[in-house]
């Protein structure tokens, strides 16, 4: 069995894990698959809740593709690859629960390979967290799970991933954070590959630790009009980051993907409102003013 055999075989299992998981944490709901096939080469399989008790839609899509050039995505910040042929094999998932005070999640791991005569590899991924309306003790307890992932495979990893991660989900054109962040990494690959896919396997392995308690929590605490419209409004920033910066949309795109699986992380519903602002002391202006801007949730001292 290939590498690239191994990886697919722990994502296969990974996707049927997290859609079983939900459709129970769920209750009502369950996943639809749809599976599809790449022109170029490749296809995939998507999987898509709605209109469930918890999830107004959730989407978990698995993807295996390969052409014979690297789209540009990929090789604006890797030049040395472009031109040649590649392999791209991923999960991702984007859930949009109904409840304001449930936090909307991604999570994305993938595998490439680009070369022939000598292939060079690399994993990506790592996972986030938007909440509209934060309890700070969800946001240690996110932290923390993210930690733990991190902590067997170096010192400084968490530190390091859940920089990049404040770095990378951030809307230039806002000046804030997507959320309260969590873990990203791209070109993994010095661990060596048996390591490397470890890593992966730990952050991936602790994603449900991670969010299935904070949904736990809250997906039954009463909600109003107010707090509704403020959810949808939040919405319109993940929307906007996912189609102007993200790497991943771009990629699939760019590689000539399956449109319908590559949007299926945009919320069903979205508002936009001109020059909104928070009224003083509310927990709108709690949000902007605490939870949008990086932080180092685990310093003992914020």
């Amino acid at each position: 069995m290939s590498d690239i055999d191994l990886v697919k075989n722990y994502f296969q299992l990974l996707q049927n894990k997290i859609c079983n998981s939900l459709e129970r944490l769920d209750g009502k709901a369950c996943f639809k698959n749809d599976h599809w096939s790449r022109d170029g080469g490749g296809g995939g399989e998507s999987r898509i809740l709605e209109n469930g008790a918890i999830f107004e839609q959730a989407g978990v899509s698995l993807s295996h593709v390969f052409g014979e050039e690297m789209p540009s995505s990929a090789t604006n910040h890797r030049p040395d690859l472009a031109g040649k042929a590649f392999q791209a094999i991923g999960v991702s998932l984007v859930l949009h629960p109904n409840n304001p005070y449930v936090p909307t999640t991604h999570a994305n791991f993938r595998f490439f390979t680009a070369g022939s005569k000598i292939p060079i590899w690399w994993f990506g991924g790592g996972y986030d967290l938007t909440p509209y309306y934060p309890f700070h003790e969800d946001v240690l307890h996110w932290h923390k799970i993210a930690k733990s992932s991190c902590d067997p495979f170096g010192d400084g990893l968490y530190a390091n991933y859940k920089q990049w991660c404040d770095k990378y989900f951030y809307l230039k054109h806002r000046q804030e954070t997507r959320g309260i962040g969590g873990l990203f990494f791209d070109d993994l690959n010095e661990m060596g590959f048996e390591k490397s896919f470890e890593f992966v396997k730990s952050v991936a392995d602790s994603f449900l630790e991670a969010y299935v308690p904070i949904v736990e929590k809250r997906f039954n605490l009463p909600f109003g009009e107010k707090q509704r419209n403020f959810q949808l409004y939040r919405r319109g920033r993940y929307v906007e980051f996912n189609l102007l910066y993200d790497r991943g949309t771009l990629f699939g795109l760019q590689s000539g993907g399956r449109t319908e699986s590559i949007l299926m992380s945009l919320p069903p519903k979205v508002r936009w409102q001109y020059n909104w602002q928070p009224e003083p002391g509310s927990q709108e202006e709690e949000l902007y003013e605490k939870y949008l801007k990086p932080c180092d949730w685990l310093d003992n001292s914020q």
